[in-house]
């Protein structure tokens, strides 16, 4: 009786220390990562605060806090262009659609195709797939241009969104493929017994479970064509199809002045639909990329 009394409470000494050294690391670890966090953020906040200071205020002032707010930098940067900035939003807003469509759509074909079905030449296929994660858009820019200018389509949205109904993102193509060799064959055998087709499995069954991998892949396409401004400069002229980084591209002058607090107001403004897209699917986009990543 008496060893049985005696022999918790070294044990409950032992533990104590090892927790307070547990704790202690994890507050370390949450503090080093909240530094890391503000290290990353300070632009973000920069800009935020030079969107209401003065002109004169901007470059010279480096504090965060502005000495009185200018609300005139957004009224004027909604303004000043040749268009109302919202038709530059309408532009881009139209481009995303048009991707995230046909990302999904197609992505989502191609990827069923890989993990599912058999065909000939399938390996060889999904690795010429794969290496064009590693090609560069400006070996392919120069084709495409003529071959889209053969098509009279520069000066239209289609170059930007016809691509995309064609699976040329194998990055979203890779993604979808492991998700669904995750899901188990048992699925697809037993909606084939109750008589569906592969059409049949592919919408009824294997998309309703992809939704976290469908998440991911329209939420970086939204940032990834939103962002875009190399492909969008290269075949938009006109000024009335002009999208949002072409649009504060414009706020800029090489010879003359720049409209830094402008540029600055309408930035802000160009990152919320950023924002309120990605933490509406930001549960969806941490499913998608935890799951995929363990297959």
């Amino acid at each position: 009786m008496a060893t049985e009394t005696l022999t918790p409470a070294p044990t409950r000494r032992r533990q104590r220390p090892r927790r307070d050294l547990g704790a202690l690391r994890r507050l370390l670890i949450h503090l080093a990562l909240i530094a890391f966090a503000m290290i990353m953020i300070y632009p973000l906040l920069w800009m935020l605060s030079a969107s209401f200071k003065p002109i004169d205020e901007i470059f010279s002032d480096p504090s965060l806090i502005p000495s009185h707010i200018e609300w005139r930098h957004y009224v004027d940067g909604w303004t000043a262009l040749p268009l109302p900035f919202h038709r530059y939003i309408f532009n881009s807003m139209v481009i995303v659609a048009g991707s995230i469509i046909g990302n999904l759509v197609s992505c989502s074909m191609a990827a069923y195709a890989f993990a599912r079905l058999r065909f000939p030449l399938k390996g060889m296929l999904f690795a010429i797939m794969l290496a064009t994660i590693m090609l560069p858009i400006h070996v392919v820019i120069i084709p495409q241009y003529i071959l889209f200018n053969n098509f009279g389509w520069i000066d239209t949205f289609w170059p930007l969104i016809v691509p995309k109904l064609l699976a040329t993102d194998a990055f979203f193509i890779f993604l979808m493929v492991q998700f669904i060799r995750g899901l188990p064959r048992e699925l697809d055998e037993a909606s084939q017994i109750d008589g569906c087709s592969y059409w049949g499995t592919f919408l009824r069954v294997i998309m309703p479970l992809c939704t976290p991998a469908l998440a991911t892949t329209a939420i970086f396409t939204f940032i990834w064509t939103w962002n875009d401004f190399y492909s969008q400069l290269i075949y938009i002229r006109d000024i009335d199809l002009q999208t949002v980084p072409l649009a504060l591209r414009l706020f800029l002058d090489a010879q003359g002045q720049s409209s830094w607090g402008s540029l600055f107001a309408m930035s802000i403004v160009a990152l919320g639909p950023i924002f309120g897209f990605f933490l509406a699917g930001q549960r969806y986009l941490i499913r998608g990329i935890a799951t995929t990543g363990i297959k």
